[in-house]
């Protein structure tokens, strides 16, 4: 999840969000569409310049204000893309659109979540090339985990569930994704008050490194702090305004970029994972 992105697929905020409302959506005061269009733009601007090829969502006035964080609803192997099927009731038209996409594109589907399965991709974790962590929480249920189990096992691939605590309660979202974000291959930016116990023990295990995120920072964040986008090993982008957090992972060998995103990600509750689904690193 830290190797060089080579390819994302995106979606554009300023059709996305135009006229969101913010009560509907669950956007915090901060939310305003055209700053947070803005915001995005520039964000992409850092995804390019950092060696991706970024594919465009179409970009059409839907009213699928979530549909810009494009992590969720698909989740893509290296035997092809499974559409996922969300748990915010809102987003559940979304994995269409990514089927769509990859049909154009020339991605194979390895598979489909079907209800009453929910997996969103925030709760997904590869931690390395045969093991996917997988967040059994209110946004994917264990239905889903099995059906992931099912089509990945036949590829030697071991899909593992850890629960996830109610946290801030239905309306917000806690993914697995909200409390690790992966720096490089063994390097990892993790919030471990949050961390399923046993999930923390298998990163022990493997030898991955945990760099801890300034608790402040996160608790202010809501959790925006953590989520930060690898676009290669020890290099990410992050939201601007968490300096504890930012220093922690220069200490620990990372390049960081920052851009603002007051109006996108820290009012809308997802970072620059969130906004990305990496089709292709290598």
């Amino acid at each position: 999840m830290a190797a060089p992105l080579k390819r994302v697929l995106m979606r554009s905020a300023r059709s996305a969000m135009r006229g969101a409302d913010r009560t509907k959506w669950h956007y915090g005061p901060g939310f305003d569409p055209s700053k947070a269009a803005s915001q995005h733009a520039a964000f992409a601007e850092l995804v390019a310049a950092a060696g991706a090829r970024v594919e465009w969502l179409d970009d059409r006035d839907d009213g699928l204000a979530d549909s810009v964080f494009t992590h969720d609803p698909s989740l893509m192997t290296g035997h092809g893309a499974i559409i996922l099927s969300m748990g915010k009731a809102l987003r559940r038209p979304e994995p269409s659109l990514h089927e769509a996409a990859y049909e154009r594109m020339g991605i194979p589907i390895l598979g489909r979540v079907e209800a009453p399965g929910t997996v969103e991709g925030g709760d997904c974790v590869w931690v390395d090339g045969g093991t996917l962590a997988v967040g059994r929480g209110l946004r994917t249920n264990e239905a889903g985990i099995r059906q992931l189990a099912d089509m990945l096992l036949p590829h030697g691939i071991e899909v593992l569930g850890f629960d996830l605590p109610l946290w801030h309660g239905e309306e917000a979202c806690l993914h697995l994704m909200s409390v690790i974000s992966p720096l490089a291959e063994d390097l990892a930016l993790v919030y471990s008050p949050l961390l399923p116990a046993a999930f923390y023990q298998l990163l022990k295990a493997r030898g991955i490194r945990l760099v801890e995120g300034d608790a402040d920072e996160f608790s202010a964040s809501s959790g925006l702090s953590l989520n930060v986008l690898p676009t290669a090993p020890h290099q990410v982008i992050a939201v601007a305004g968490f300096p504890r957090t930012k220093a922690a992972m220069e200490k620990a060998g990372c390049m960081v970029q920052t851009f603002e995103a007051d109006a996108l990600c820290i009012a809308c509750e997802g970072g620059p994972t969130c906004l990305t689904r990496p089709i292709l690193r290598q």
